[in-house]
């Protein structure tokens, strides 16, 4: 039987079945599906080796008969030149769920291993933050202009050295993805790095009083404080462990710092008592931030501040990061007459000084310099934030 609209109507369920197809003669594989309750619909079934492949062209009431025969009529062509029409919708359907979105999580699986906390939060930034345009694409299709417009709208939001990095992490995405057989090529390359300019932000006295005193206790408040008596590294302080922490200063392993070289911190008066504050649970190391990270919510965070400074001071306060702060720290040790190779042992540089060949011979630790430096430094940060006469 030939089925048309007037015969497709009049259809009806054998007795005692609860779901039949009707073929039609003309075009082979192609019938209309009936079952229990009245829904009826147009497929095409066709074989490939010993498997029975079956296609739904769409509901009766939705899709006019002859455009179900043609688009039937094709399908049976394909497969009679050796295609596999539904193999290849199924295929096309998985090619679909591949982007970069989902992509991210087995690829941050990897990195977490394999970098230390501070390079693996900002990696994770990069590709979930900074690349989210990426997220919906499928992978295979993701081209280098893509991967440009990303990187444009970064450097001008964050900047330059942002973008550059950003640009990093997301040539480790696509190589991992190449070795993962996701996708055949890496689009990154080709895609221009920025001119980067060194920052020289430095905060003016009065400018650290306003963001002192807008700090809150939270987790970014003392964090943020910390920062501004030790001259530490953001990440290193926001993933800090109570395990790290005993007689009066931090110890950071090399694992956790970005030259691999452990380091002390002794910590001033001041900082004690931030961190004695802090409310400390036995089940968890680390102190800041929840679950199994450290604290990670820094855009949100700074822009929260900002918001309150522009709300309590009338004027905003911008261009600035977390990492200025470790800049006033050397620059601030330098006024008061600190040496340099203190300032640089303070930081955990391995620069100036006491790079090269000087660095070999050069064993001092200078505890006991690093921890009068750093005493000097808290009494003066104290007069700044709570004194307005102090410059």
């Amino acid at each position: 039987m030939k089925l048309t609209d007037r015969r497709i109507s009049a259809l009806a369920l054998p007795p005692g079945k609860t779901d039949h197809i009707e073929w039609d003669d003309d075009v082979p594989g192609y019938g209309v599906r009936l079952r229990e309750g009245g829904a009826r619909g147009f497929v095409f079934q066709y074989k490939v080796g010993d498997q029975h492949r079956r296609m739904n062209l769409g509901a009766v009431s939705a899709v006019k008969e002859s455009n179900a025969r043609k688009t039937a009529a094709n399908l049976y062509h394909r497969v009679k030149l050796g295609e596999d029409p539904a193999g290849d919708k199924a295929d096309a359907k998985i090619k679909a769920a591949e982007t970069f979105g989902a992509f991210t999580k087995p690829f941050l699986e990897r990195q977490r291993g394999r970098l230390r906390p501070s390079s693996y939060e900002d990696m994770a930034r990069h590709v979930l933050v900074y690349s989210r345009p990426l997220h919906g694409l499928q992978l295979a299709k993701i081209e280098r202009r893509d991967v440009a417009a990303v990187l444009t709208a970064v450097a001008k939001d964050s900047g330059a050295t942002t973008a550059n990095r950003t640009r990093s992490s997301l040539s480790s995405f696509f190589a991992y993805a190449r070795m993962e057989d996701e996708t055949q090529t890496n689009p990154v390359i080709g895609t221009a790095r920025y001119d980067e300019v060194p920052r020289e932000r430095v905060l003016a006295p009065a400018e650290l009083r306003v963001i002192w005193t807008n700090l809150g206790d939270d987790d970014f408040g003392v964090i943020m404080k910390l920062l501004m008596l030790t001259g530490q590294r953001a990440g290193e302080i926001a993933n800090l462990r109570w395990s790290e922490i005993s007689d009066g200063t931090i110890v950071l392993p090399g694992t956790r710092t970005k030259n691999h070289r452990a380091h002390i911190v002794p910590l001033s008066a001041p900082a004690r008592a931030i961190l004695e504050a802090r409310k400390r649970y036995p089940s968890r190391d680390l102190v800041f931030g929840k679950g199994q990270g450290g604290f990670s919510g820094w855009s949100q965070a700074r822009g929260k501040l900002e918001r309150q400074i522009t709300e309590t001071t009338s004027k905003s306060l911008t261009g600035w990061r977390p990492h200025d702060l470790r800049r006033i720290v050397a620059s601030g040790l330098q006024r008061l007459g600190v040496r340099l190779e203190v300032t640089e042992a303070v930081l955990n540089h391995k620069s100036g000084s006491t790079a090269g060949i000087v660095g070999v011979y050069q064993r001092h630790d200078y505890a006991a310099e690093k921890a009068a430096a750093l005493n000097q430094w808290a009494d003066h940060l104290m007069k700044i934030v709570t004194n307005a006469q102090v410059q």
